[in-house]
């Protein structure tokens, strides 16, 4: 899941995109609200960590613009302010989540995965497929009784085409998933991680579209385990 933070305290900054890349996120870190405007304009993400107090303005006030404009981008404030009537009035505002500094980043990962699920109807984490669940909280799985483990590139993919198992998923679109601004991508890795995912749930599991990109087979075509 593709993460942007808006926090303006580089040690915090660089501690938040550490500890939800461990977790499995994708994170993008920007300082101030003009940055995150135009980070918002020219990428797609699954949510957002908003810090309340930032240099330009405050956090709340692109939460209003975005709730003006219909946007339900799932965001979670991040602040300082302890006062109930800090808390309410970002709730009120939009927010989705609430966490005041300090706090545990695998509270602050758990709460994001909650958001999403919101987001997206489900009631679990675990989604699942022709035989196959996975657990992007765990970045594990299971197909036909048996145990699997994931890269956290492997596991993203995998959320990306089985959240909309029919659709057709461009390459570039997973890369974006994939891969922060800072990181460099290799042009066959989409490609890798794909055929590594072959490896471990048969190579009709997903299906390559030509010169469109993947999505998941239908349940009779994905029975082979072979590679």
């Amino acid at each position: 899941m593709r993460i942007l933070i808006v926090e303006d305290d580089d040690v915090l900054s660089e501690g938040l995109s550490a500890g939800l890349r461990l977790s499995g996120f994708t994170p993008d870190t920007v300082e101030t609200l003009g940055d995150a405007r135009a980070a918002l304009e020219v990428s797609d993400f699954d949510g957002v960590v908003l810090d309340i107090m930032l240099p330009d303005g405050l956090g709340l006030d692109l939460l209003t613009e975005l709730r003006a404009q219909g946007s339900n981008l799932p965001v979670l404030l991040l602040t300082a302010r302890g006062q109930v009537r800090d808390r309410i009035r970002g709730l009120d505002t939009g927010a989705d989540d609430y966490l005041g500094k300090p706090f545990d980043l695998d509270e602050l990962a758990a709460r994001l995965r909650a958001m999403m699920r919101r987001r997206e109807g489900r009631a679990s984490n675990a989604l699942s497929h022709n035989g196959l669940t996975v657990d992007p909280a765990t970045l594990s799985g299971r197909f036909r009784e048996q145990s699997l483990k994931f890269s956290r590139r492997e596991c993203a993919i995998l959320c990306a085409l089985m959240e909309h198992p029919r659709r057709v998923t461009s390459r570039d679109t997973l890369e974006e998933r994939l891969y922060g601004w800072q990181e460099e991508v290799e042009s066959n890795a989409v490609e890798v991680h794909i055929h590594k995912l072959r490896t471990k749930v048969g190579r009709n599991f997903i299906e390559t579209v030509r010169g469109l990109g993947y999505r998941l087979a239908e349940e009779e075509d994905a029975s082979s385990r072979s590679v």
